[in-house]
């Protein structure tokens, strides 16, 4: 019976589908933090929407008290006139009238200054929670994500929340207040005629622009995924230019991205002719109700129940309106697009941990630093088994070897060792360290105690010293730099125009394969763990450098307990055990004259091996 821990699904959200008031709930603890910040913005709005209603209303007392200055000028006593203004007070109306616009602008710009702080708070918390969630997936997730299409979604996502409190605070909500206050107003002032219809056309507006908003996402999606899918091509096909150089792949890679660059064209093209006939039928509407209310408003003044004051009060209103309402369409599709972004970036926050620490996990207490694999038993896939029953101790200060062809099973041990994934509990078996089952210490203490030197190594696209010093950040320069010369790398560094200063490129490029790798081994002897693990950590030096190195790393083990994953069987011999894998197997262990004299799979490789080496060649995959 086939057994294993690890499933062939890829980590998934938690949960289902999420709709736009789950994204909504999904943010407001990260906005209530801030509430009585968030109470005075709002105390402020309804100021500045308060105040933008005097506005119409001081103009409407103005142009009524100008009636006596038309009159005056009738009779001919014009000479008069500005003396009865000022008596009559309309000069006041002017100041007052220039004081409520002031305090409109004065409201408007201290809900911004008040908001300002809760919406960059936000940004940052859920920008940093995102990031720390994506640094605790697994490996798995890892392999299976694009790297491209998820920073393009995180981008989106934090975008998303600027503009959605941006749309809320500023456009929907004082639009909201604007117009409960001005319905009000008319039925109280005037008459149920002028809100009744100025409620039908809003409500025509507001279903309108709905229903054809909906209508037209999923062109806005398809461009969404489109833009994230030829981004990731691009990204992808970057990171590799070496190999597209090598294969002369240009023009494929090209054709390729055109590919979707085509297909988003049309998408945008679509979404565009949509546009267009939303805001044609947004138009129409408001004309409509406008000319509804401004013909009855003309025939009050004719009939004489309403003042030039009145229609210019009602016409004011209306286009107090209608103004933000003729954007309203725009920012509703910005704030359906902003939920469908923050939506992707949430779901990311869903992704479950496949490697979860167990609750109230101690850290891990390393004493000697004896490593045990026990009954071991994984797969990637369920269809296809990696690791049968491993079962081997490496004493504390101890060297312990793994060698055997490729695909044997050899970096899944190191894999494991460090938490990448998890083994089943009940058929699994056990990685302990110092008798601490791995599982239940914290990954954090247990990786700290745990020093890598990986085969492939990809460095960070800063300074060497950056790369150095990232073994162990505090450390000192003068460590830095002894760290160096123990990887045998500090004479070629201070070689450089700028030393230790010198930028490596993307993943390490600008140094060879070498000089990445030294580099590598500086950083680990620079972290100075009790556990070492070394995944043929001197594949890419020359032979001169190799030996070396491979003493210093002999001379360093001798104090650690060290597991080497080796290919050439050359750098192995002076461990103390030699384990032998083959499918997934342990098939032979013990030192390495005890394997030769056993005439096994070991000697066999050992042979031929030796047999290369005397015909000048390297032997870099042989097992």
């Amino acid at each position: 019976m086939r057994r294993f821990s690890a499933s062939n699904e890829p980590a998934q959200p938690a949960t289902g589908p999420r709709n736009d008031w789950q994204t909504i709930v999904s943010l407001l603890p990260y906005l209530t933090a801030y509430k009585w910040r968030v109470a005075f913005a709002l105390t402020c709005l309804i100021g500045a929407k308060v105040a933008n209603l005097g506005v119409p209303i001081v103009m409407k007392h103005i142009v009524d008290g100008l009636a006596p200055v038309r009159h005056l000028t009738a009779l001919g006593r014009a000479e008069n006139a500005p003396g009865i203004v000022l008596i009559g007070g309309v000069g006041l109306l002017v100041v007052a009238y220039a004081a409520v616009r002031l305090s409109t602008s004065l409201f408007t710009e201290l809900r911004e200054i008040l908001f300002s702080k809760v919406t960059e708070s936000a940004v940052r918390q859920l920008a940093l929670k995102v990031f720390r969630h994506l640094h605790a997936l697994s490996l798995r997730f890892h392999l299976d994500r694009q790297t491209g299409g998820m920073t393009r979604d995180i981008e989106r996502g934090t975008r998303g929340i600027t503009q959605l409190i941006s749309y809320s605070l500023y456009s929907i909500l004082p639009t909201l207040v604007e117009v409960g206050l001005v319905l009000g107003f008319f039925t109280v002032k005037y008459e149920a005629y002028y809100a009744i219809v100025t409620l039908c056309a809003l409500v025509a507006y507001i279903v309108f622009t709905v229903k054809v908003t909906e209508w037209r996402t999923h062109f806005r999606r398809t461009m969404n995924e489109l833009d994230s899918r030829a981004n990731s091509r691009a990204i992808d096909s970057l990171l590799n230019y070496e190999t597209v150089k090598y294969f002369g792949n240009e023009e494929w890679e090209t054709r390729r991205y055109d590919e979707n660059l085509h297909r988003y064209r049309a998408a945008a093209i679509k979404s565009q002719h949509s546009l267009s006939a939303l805001n044609f039928g947004q138009q129409a509407i408001i004309g409509t109700g406008l000319v509804f209310i401004l013909w009855r408003a003309t025939q009050g003044v004719m009939a004489g129940k309403l003042t030039l004051g009145d229609l210019v009060l009602i016409n004011t209103f209306m286009l107090q309106l209608y103004i933000p309402l003729n954007f309203l369409g725009v920012v509703y599709r910005e704030l359906k697009q902003s939920l469908t972004d923050m939506d992707r970036m949430f779901t990311l926050l869903t992704v479950a941990r496949e490697v979860p620490d167990a609750p109230n996990a101690p850290l891990l207490e390393v004493r000697g630093g004896e490593v045990r694999f026990t009954n071991v038993n994984f797969a990637y896939d369920p269809a296809r088994q990696i690791l049968h029953d491993v079962s081997f101790t490496i004493a504390a200060g101890t060297t312990t070897a793994v060698v055997g062809h490729s695909g044997s099973g050899k970096s899944t041990l190191a894999r494991l060792l460090f938490r990448f994934y998890d083994l089943d509990k009940t058929s699994g078996g056990a990685i302990t360290i110092d008798g601490q089952d791995i599982r239940d210490v914290t990954q954090d203490s247990l990786r700290a105690s745990i020093g890598i030197v990986p085969q492939d190594t990809v460095l960070f696209n800063d300074s060497i010293y950056y790369n150095i010093a990232y073994g162990r950040p505090a450390a000192s320069r003068e460590e830095v730099i002894a760290a160096a010369r123990a990887a045998h790398i500090h004479a070629f560094i201070e070689s450089l125009p700028k030393g230790y200063e010198t930028a490596v490129g993307e993943r390490g490029l600008k140094l060879s394969g070498g000089e990445k790798q030294r580099v590598a081994i500086a950083r680990t002897l620079l972290k100075n763990p009790p556990v070492l693990l070394f995944d043929e950590a001197t594949s890419a030096l020359d032979s001169r450098s190799e030996r070396a190195i491979q003493q210093e790393l002999d001379l360093i083990a001798r104090e650690r307990t060290t597991l080497v994953i080796a290919h050439r069987l050359s750098t192995v011999v002076h461990a103390q055990q030699i384990i032998v894998m083959d499918r997934g197997r342990i098939v032979e262990r013990g030192t390495h004259s005890e394997l030769l004299l056993a005439q096994g799979l070991y000697s066999q490789m050992w042979d031929l091996q030796q047999r290369v080496n005397e015909a000048g060649q390297r032997p870099t995959n042989l097992v």
